[in-house]
């Protein structure tokens, strides 16, 4: 399975509205329930409005469109990395999924998915 690193920088945040969302940046993610809202976006775009932000996170994306028939691709890689003590946080779309680690975490994390056999491309 193909891995591909995005070589940008990413925050994760608690946003009081969508009011301040930089609609233009290309990878963000929204998130919503009734007792929050959540945005994963490149850092140098978090909105003023963040009432919380935990920056430093680096992303790779699971490349191909992933058919909702296929079972436990996420649970592998988030098992490897649990193993080498590497947290993660993990968003999908309707296609595929998305998983970041912190900065400090992810060349490990590249490499402990390299030496199980996942193809990692820049």
């Amino acid at each position: 399975m193909e891995i591909k690193i995005i070589n940008q920088d990413f925050s994760i945040c608690k946003v009081a509205d969508l009011s301040q969302i930089d609609y233009t940046d290309e990878f963000y993610f929204i998130g919503k329930t009734d007792e929050e809202l959540s945005l994963v976006c490149s850092t140098n775009l978090v909105p003023k409005n963040a009432t919380e932000c935990d920056h430093g996170w680096k992303a790779f994306r699971i490349q191909g469109i992933l058919d909702f028939s296929l079972i436990g691709i996420l649970s592998r890689i988030s098992t490897l990395l649990a193993e080498n003590e590497i947290g993660i946080f993990a968003v999908s779309t309707f296609n595929t999924d998305y998983i970041l680690t912190k900065e400090e975490n992810f060349e490990k994390a590249v490499l402990t998915l390299e030496h199980n056999g996942y193809d990692i491309k820049s």
